[in-house]
Parts: structure tokens; sequence; C-alpha cells
């Protein structure tokens, strides 16, 4: 089983590399970050602490975690840590998952890359300070030579708006403003640098510098762009471009980068796994992209992830308007029901079902799971009166059913709505630490 360190792991990029790997085989991801985030909440092991990628003390500290965890690759999730790990990559015993260091350099840098493709495509006209006193079209764009997403960035609509910023930060580039359509381009190059996927997709929604909404893009003049710019630099694995329309119309370059991008979830769904095709092609594995012609169209918001410091071997649970909701399969309950025969925690159903339970489940199809079934069929009777385990947790969607087995038994007591803890979440010590995932 091959061990991939994913850092920083609580970044958009980690979380969906994360998702990525979600049920693959001989492979186990390690989070690791230098500052609490979320992947504290996502990855089963999770290393904190490590110093950050600019750190003096930095690659001894890699060096350390590689050996101490027996990590095979690192994946990187930042545009500086694929630069800094591409540089040191002779000095690790394990490998990168990224282009080579060259590579890495040239698309850090906008300043190097707008030099680099101006005779080749169409990259945004640079403008210097002098330039601000003759007579521009503005607005313009100001935006750092290194830097990611929307941050530091301004839209200035005369000359004393972007003298005010740049006196703030005189490294600032003056561009072109691009007021058209924003495009990015997920791509896979093989070991030998090759071309064997290019997908555009539209940022129609931003947010943060992150696209919340993405939707895909067929344009063949997008896929000769692509070819150019891989016939240029050599990548190696997943690498993504943007382009933004000019005031022309005209496609114009933003940025490349040889890293995964958070909404490359949208071609996932579509069947290419670009992080899984980039794990592949490090370990020289050659995969075939089978890619779903069905149009998606992905939509991002807040997600909620818990972690919880309670240990339970035993599971009581209501039926009615819990197991089945409006005489329907609760799905979310089912899903936790099978999370835990997955681990071995056995399973009661505690119900005053009206009628035969046993009819009922099996009209269901999901007689089975339950270890036990207790139908109390006197209404005076408690359910606190039938559970007979201390390592148990209840659920019921009756709140005085959860009172009376809270008050009498001192369990933790769930109603339907907080299931989703259990079934993500990460079970944690009291001290935080993390020790698997529920």
């Amino acid at each position: 089983m091959d061990s991939i360190l994913v850092f920083p792991c609580g970044s958009e990029i980690g979380l969906e590399i994360a998702r990525a790997f979600e049920g693959i085989k001989h492979v186990q991801l390690i989070g690791g970050s230098s500052v609490e985030d979320h992947g504290k909440f996502v990855f089963q092991k999770y290393i904190d602490n490590i110093p950050n990628v600019n750190a003096p003390d930095f690659l001894e500290a890699i060096t350390t975690l590689i050996h101490e965890y027996d990590i095979d690759y690192i994946f990187p999730a930042h545009d500086d840590v694929v630069v800094t790990l591409a540089k040191v990559q002779h000095k690790l015993s394990c490998r990168i998952i990224a282009s080579p260091s060259h590579t890495a350099i040239l698309s850090r840098s906008k300043v190097m890359t707008y030099k680099f493709f101006k005779s080749i495509i169409r990259v945004p006209t640079v403008y210097s300070e002098e330039d601000l006193h003759d007579e521009i079209l503005y607005p313009l764009f100001l935006k750092p030579d290194i830097g990611q997403g929307s941050k530091g960035t301004y839209r200035v609509n005369n000359r004393e708006e972007a003298t005010f910023y740049l006196a703030k930060d005189p490294t600032l580039m003056i561009l072109e403003y691009l007021p058209g359509d924003e495009y990015t381009v997920d791509c896979f190059s093989d070991t030998n640098g090759t071309l064997q996927f290019s997908g555009a997709r539209q940022r129609k929604r931003i947010s943060n510098g992150i696209s919340v909404n993405t939707r895909p893009v067929d344009d063949p003049e997008i896929k000769i762009i692509a070819n150019k710019i891989n016939d240029q630099i050599f990548f190696r694995g997943t690498w993504f471009f943007q382009l933004k329309r000019n005031r022309n119309n005209k496609l114009t370059l933003l940025e490349i980068s040889p890293r995964i991008a958070g909404s490359m979830a949208l071609y996932r769904m579509q069947g290419v796994n670009l992080p899984l095709l980039s794990y592949y092609c490090q370990k020289g594995i050659p995969a075939e992209i089978l890619q779903n012609s069905f149009y998606v169209e992905m939509d991002r918001a807040l997600n909620n992830r818990y972690l919880i410091d309670i240990s339970y071997d035993h599971v009581y649970i209501d039926f009615d308007d819990c197991v089945i909701i409006n005489n329907r399969i609760n799905e979310l309950v089912i899903k936790f029901l099978f999370q835990c025969l997955n681990e071995g925690k056995r399973i009661y159903l505690l119900t005053r079902h009206r009628g035969n339970i046993y009819d009922t489940l099996a009209d269901y199809r999901i007689e089975q799971i339950f270890d036990q079934i207790i139908h109390i069929k006197d209404r005076k009777e408690k359910k606190s009166d039938y559970i007979r385990h201390q390592r148990a947790i209840f659920i019921d969607d009756s709140h005085l059913e959860r009172r009376d087995v809270a008050m009498t038994l001192s369990i933790p007591v769930f109603s339907v709505d907080s299931l989703e803890c259990l079934v993500n979440g990460i079970t944690v010590n009291r001290d935080r630490q993390v020790t698997k995932k529920t």
C-alpha cells in the first residue's frame, strides 16, 4: 500500500484530492498542514504543525516525516509547495506528484509566463507605471506577479485609483482589464509529456477566487491553446490554465499552474479522475481516459464536517419517522447503519411500530440490517428499559423518548437531523488527537 502525504490538506486542492481517492484500493492518504484547517475534519490520518513551506526548517521537518510515516509520495496542494518540493525532489526519499521544477518555476511567475508565451498565444497587455500618464483605456487590472485566486488584486477605474494601490504595493503588475467570460482548462499529460486530456469549463460564479459554479465548454480554440502550451512546457500529470476574453472577445491567458484545481471534480463526475491519473503517472502505470458525455454542472457551497469524542459499540434506533420517513427509506440513516456494519457495531431496532414490523421490513428489503428487533407493543413501557449496553447510542425522532433515555441511562441520544455528525464525523480523544473515522 502506498502512503501519500497531501500537503497542505485543508486547501480546496487538498480536499479535492481526498474526494478523488475515496474508495481507491492500496492507497492511504495522510493529511498534513502547517495551520489548523478543515483537513483535520476530513483525513483519517492527520499531521499538524508541519513548518510552513517557506520556513528554514521545512526541508528537515518534511524529511523526518517521510521516514517516520513511511511516506511514498507527496501530493502538493498549494502553488508554493509545488515549487519548493519540485526543487528539492532529488533530496527526498519519496516522489513528488508534480511536474519538474523548471515547469513549476516558470508557471509560478506571471511575468515569466507572459514573456515566455507572448509570441505564441495571446497574453494580457502589460503596462508600466509611466504608461499611466498616457491615454490608457480604463479600467485596468492590478495583480501580484506571484499569487493565487483573487488575493491582492484590484480593478482600477482611473489613474488616481491605480496610483493609490501601487503606492501600497509597487510590485503589482499593471494589466489590461479583461471583462469577458473566464475559463479554466483542466489538462493531463502522461509520463512522456504528451497531452492526453484537456477539458474547458466556464467559471460562471466565483467567490474568493474559487469557482463555485462551473460547467463544461467545448471550444476548439481552447483545445488549440492547450496543445500550444503543452508543446512549449514539459508537464507530467495534471495541470491547468485559465483564460479570459478581452474587450474584443479574444481568449487571453491568465495563468498556468502544474497542480490540481479544486473544481476539477466537474470532470471527475464524467469519469476523468485527474488526481488519480497524476498518481498513476508517477507510478508509471498507463491509464486509459474514459469520459462520459452527459452534461454536468457543478455548484459548490460550504459543507459540514465534524469532530466528535464519543465511542460506542451498540446502536439502538427507532423505525417510524426515523428509518422510514413519509413511506420512504431515509437514505442518511441507511448510510449510517451500513457504516456501523462495516465497523462491527451491533444494531438494534427499537420500535413501537403499528402492525407487523417483520412484514414492513421485508417490504422495504432491509430486514437483514438489524442484529435484534425489539417490538414494543405496550405503550406504557419505556424504551430505556430495553437498552442493555452502556457503550451505546440511541436514535429516535421523539423528544420524549430521547429525554427518557438520556436521563435514565446517560448515553448520547440523537434526533434524525443530528445523524450528520455521525456520518460526516471523525472520532477524536478529549485532547483532540484524531484516532479513527466514525
